[in-house]
């Protein structure tokens, strides 16, 4: 009697089951952590990357945890005195400074084992995440600075778009017409925000802070005077939101900035959050990244970014599976037409080509705007300086910003100090 092909084929799926089963028990169960901060558009992204990943690799269970931008690094900060997550999402302004804390691992013997591939990723792409000679950040894409424009405000409005090399007097004066005319702010919170003063300097041809990360990197306080003199004159006139005002938007996203509801016809913003901004909207809203603007007779204020990276943490248990769901993160071409772009243009050349057919209005604008600031822009300074978490929270809000936004003290009291107290700081890391 012949056995029916139907049992037989059962027979071999069976077995194939049971093998898979066999192969999953003998693999070591992984836990891994990962955080982030962001929006929650990214946060959901993320998720499914995860979860992607999980059904991939059935031995690993990825605990996580996000949070905004403050409430991120505060929460950090106070975790690494104990443990820290074994991935966590870093900065740019603060990868030195953790590296230098011995908080992260360098990640070269992951890039040339293959684990974490860059055979698709510059070598530019990756200077971003070196600090002293060696890589513990991987990019998670590349962002620039921006300033969002409401075309249809503009339109409404009268105003013409500006010059893409438009400068900070530019910018007063269209922000003053946009006000006048549509009644409400031109530009929403964020002016202050620390990387404008970066910036600021970039633009002028000069680093923020010194290589040894000794001093500030700049002697002429004049054109922050004039910065912030201009800050203060936008909100006297109701141009753009007083610092009580701005107070209803700290730490809750890009999705709830003004523009997004048309209470204001610009936004300070990273390039990457456009989408967060643009899907919070609606898709009948038609916004625009624009440069910077520039200190008159400067150059571009725009730098090409690492919009965040990945890191390692010293205190993780699983380095290498670590290092292999960062590869995928940043090589899996599934996983990215997930994230699509959230994050910033992807470093690897074959997930942007992958994904360029699939990407929508918010991230086309993305790309477009990117390879804008690529033909003009200044070149990016080094990583900030230990110490520079110490000046943002201790001396760059509450003894400058602050105090000269609430009208405590003149423009020119508070640049003093931030010099003062901040040379102060910078100053520890000579000895």
């Amino acid at each position: 009697m012949k056995t029916p092909k139907i049992s037989i084929l059962l027979v071999f799926v069976l077995a194939a089951s049971l093998l898979s089963a066999a192969l999953v028990q003998g693999q070591e169960n992984i836990e891994l952590q990962v955080t982030w901060w962001g929006s929650q558009n990214r946060h959901d992204r993320t998720i499914q990357v995860i979860e992607m990943y999980e059904a991939e690799n059935p031995n690993v269970d990825i605990v996580f945890e996000f949070a905004n931008f403050n409430d991120y690094w505060t929460r950090l900060n106070t975790q690494a005195a104990g443990q820290l997550a074994c991935i966590m999402q870093q900065d740019y302004a603060y990868v030195a400074e953790w590296a230098n804390r011995d908080l992260l691992l360098p990640l070269d013997p992951f890039i040339e084992s293959g684990a974490i591939d860059t055979t698709y990723i510059s070598d530019s792409l990756l200077e971003g995440g070196r600090v002293n000679g060696e890589v513990y950040a991987i990019s998670l894409g590349t962002n620039s600075q921006s300033i969002i424009l409401d075309l249809d405000a503009f339109e409404a409005a009268g105003v013409e778009l500006p010059a893409a090399d438009w400068t900070w007097a530019d910018f007063e004066e269209i922000s003053t017409q946009l006000h006048d005319e549509l009644g409400i702010w031109a530009i929403g919170p964020g002016l202050a925000d620390v990387q404008l003063w970066k910036s600021l300097y970039v633009g002028l041809g000069e680093n923020p802070f010194t290589d040894d990360g000794t001093a500030l990197g700049y002697s002429d306080d004049q054109p922050l005077i004039d910065y912030y003199n201009m800050i203060v004159r936008l909100q006297q006139s109701g141009a753009a939101p007083t610092q009580e005002e701005a107070l209803e938007y700290l730490d809750t996203g890009p999705e709830n900035a003004p523009i997004v509801s048309g209470g204001s016809a610009m936004q300070y913003q990273w390039s990457n959050q456009l989408v967060a901004v643009w899907v919070a909207s609606g898709e009948d809203r038609n916004l625009k990244l624009w440069h910077l603007p520039r200190s008159e007779g400067g150059a571009a204020e725009n730098y090409l970014k690492p919009s965040q990276f990945f890191s390692i943490t010293t205190s993780c248990p699983h380095p290498e599976e670590a290092a292999n769901f960062i590869n995928f993160f940043t090589n899996d071409l599934e996983a990215n037409e997930i994230l699509l772009a959230e994050r910033g243009v992807p470093i690897s050349t074959e997930v942007r080509e992958h994904l360029l057919p699939l990407i929508d209005a918010p991230n086309v604008e993305t790309f477009d705007f990117l390879s804008r600031v690529e033909a003009d822009s200044s070149p990016i300074f080094p990583p900030d300086p230990q110490g520079f978490s110490d000046i943002l929270n201790n001396v760059y809000t509450p003894l400058f910003v602050d105090p000269v936004l609430y009208g405590m003290i003149p423009v020119e009291e508070g640049v003093a100090t931030l010099r003062t107290e901040a040379e102060a700081i910078l100053a520890q890391n000579a000895s």
